[in-house]
């Protein structure tokens, strides 16, 4: 396979969506639709838990692994149905998927994310993460999947399980997709409301990553502030 054709370095492609939400199902297919991406991802139609909506998240991305796993899949591209896609190109994604086809320690790839801690890559489009929250837009490897798909429900949210692990995670740089400013199913509502606060999740994607990246010049030139003020008082 040809992995400069855009998306097709990813066997299987799905979208999560509530059954009870079409309005966001139209959504998500006008934002495939803008990247190349809309004849190729399949929704996954799930309804929303009776009880505690962040085992049905849960168990939302479970299935839709599990799906591609018995599909035969070697990478599993997942999306959620508040997907969002900004400063997408192609030529991002080529150069993704030539990263990722010549190296064999990886374990996921986010589209977009926040993260505690990023690194420099040999490729300009992939940073190395360790990775916080948001899992709105994410590729598995295979053997990676396989070993997910083994842990049960145990009370963790699926965020939480991925921040436990991080290991041999990486992230496209700059980040091109990001969750809209619908509300959330998230039980906690937490980051719904702090979306909210300081101006939505794209926002605050965005400065996140733009602190990782720059962090070494960031504190240099807040030490060269606070020095330069102490100079000129004493």
């Amino acid at each position: 396979m040809n992995y400069k054709d855009n998306w097709f370095f990813f066997y299987k492609i799905y979208c999560i969506s509530i059954d009870k939400r079409p309005d966001r199902r139209e959504e998500a297919r006008r934002q495939f639709g803008r990247v190349g991406l809309l004849k190729l991802v399949e929704f996954v139609i799930v309804n929303r838990h009776d009880v505690d909506r962040e085992q049905g998240i849960y168990q939302s991305h479970i299935s839709c692994l599990q799906k591609g796993l018995a599909a035969g899949a070697e990478r599993i591209l997942i999306f959620e149905d508040d997907i969002i896609f900004k400063g997408y190109k192609s030529e991002t994604i080529k150069e993704v998927s030539g990263f990722l086809a010549a190296k064999r320690q990886w374990n996921a790839l986010f589209l977009g994310c926040i993260v505690r801690k990023s690194f420099k890559t040999t490729c300009r489009s992939v940073v190395k993460i360790e990775y916080q929250c948001l899992a709105h837009a994410y590729a598995f490897n295979r053997q990676f999947a396989e070993s997910i798909i083994k842990k049960p429900w145990e009370g963790i949210p699926f965020d939480d399980l991925l921040r436990r692990i991080n290991l041999n995670f990486y992230a496209v740089y700059p980040s091109f997709a990001f969750q809209s400013n619908s509300r959330t199913d998230n039980q906690t509502f937490f980051v719904d409301k702090l979306r909210r606060i300081f101006g939505g999740l794209f926002f605050l994607q965005k400065v996140n990553e733009f602190f990782y990246r720059h962090k070494t010049l960031i504190i240099i030139s807040h030490l060269a502030i606070i020095i330069s003020v102490i100079f000129i008082f004493l």
